[in-house]
């Protein structure tokens, strides 16, 4: 029976109801792996399994031949060294779409606690301050329809994001690589326009290096003053610094940040305590459901893959 490794299985089971001995082949999974265990721990395995962890080429250039497949237990594979995977001759499969909906709902979920002033309200409760209550409303609260919303990215998530936005009556605008006509409502046109005319901006595409910080100060002073920026992509899309300087100078008016550039985001970190800013930890494959089906997916990679053809490869 051919030996499969999950190295930081505890990333998608942290509560202890995902059953990783459901995957095909002998399984062994770590909770977590420190860098210097990696070798030692994947000995004679044949499929290595992760989520989300930094897999340098000094690392994998050391893998033992026995390692004929890597699974990214997740879509983006940015943390994975294509060149040292190529050279290896290992295959690289990841796991799409499966949690799009989710991630769509994550989305939206962020424009309208920003349009609510939610992050406020919830703060003025915790410190006794009833005057939402017992006073007018003291915070924003602003309708999703009629708004504009930009959308960077027009894949599965991105596409989701605009069918549930289009149900609240938005308008929307799609920033993409392929030059795509009109259809079914959606204005399709340039970053630069999107991101003057949009009143939310969802970044819905993997990080790589044309991606990093695309969102930088520059793009944010393009941006409506009125502007909300939305991201559940990746955190290394958004300059953080320059998201920062302009949500303390409110050239801006908030953002809703699933995902940061550094993960876990710091102690110290202002995001943490801007009244225009909603953070969550990464929420947006978490589900229990999700994560049930993350794991069922990576089943049919390995038995694809066992069974000589491969499924979900992207190297």
């Amino acid at each position: 029976m051919q030996k499969v490794v999950v190295l930081n299985g505890e990333v998608v089971n942290y509560d202890h109801q995902i059953d990783w001995s459901k995957l095909p082949g002998d399984v062994t999974a770590y909770d977590s792996t420190s860098q210097d265990k990696i070798i030692e721990r994947i000995q004679g395995a044949t499929v290595v399994v992760t989520k989300e962890m930094p897999m340098p080429g000094e690392i994998i250039r050391q893998f033992p031949d026995s390692v004929k497949m890597v699974c990214e237990a997740g879509t983006g594979f940015n943390n994975y060294d294509i060149d040292a995977l190529k050279e290896r001759g290992i295959v690289l499969t990841n796991i799409p779409a499966y949690s799009t909906q989710r991630v769509a709902h994550t989305a939206i979920m962020l424009m309208m606690n920003l349009a609510s002033s939610m992050q406020e309200q919830m703060r003025m409760l915790a410190v006794g301050n009833h005057d939402n209550f017992s006073k007018h409303l003291m915070v924003t609260h602003e309708e999703l329809n009629g708004k504009t919303l930009g959308v960077i990215g027009f894949g599965n998530i991105g596409r989701t994001v605009i069918k549930v936005a289009q149900a609240l009556e938005m308008n929307i605008l799609v920033s993409t690589r392929t030059p795509r006509d009109d259809f079914d409502g959606i204005h399709f046109t340039t970053q630069d326009e999107l991101f003057a005319k949009s009143d939310f901006v969802s970044l819905n595409l993997p990080l790589n290096q044309a991606t990093h910080h695309m969102v930088d100060a520059q793009v944010l002073d393009s941006m409506k003053s009125t502007a909300f920026l939305i991201n559940t992509a990746r955190g290394g899309l958004i300059d953080q610094d320059a998201l920062v300087t302009a949500l303390q100078q409110h050239k801006i008016a908030g953002a809703g940040l699933d995902v940061q550039e550094v993960e876990p985001l710091p102690d110290d970190s202002p995001l943490f305590t801007l009244p225009n800013a909603i953070v969550t930890p990464h929420i947006g494959w978490r589900g229990l459901e999700t994560r049930q089906r993350l794991v069922k997916m990576i089943s049919d990679n390995i038995a694809a893959f066992f069974d000589g053809d491969p499924i979900n490869q992207v190297v």
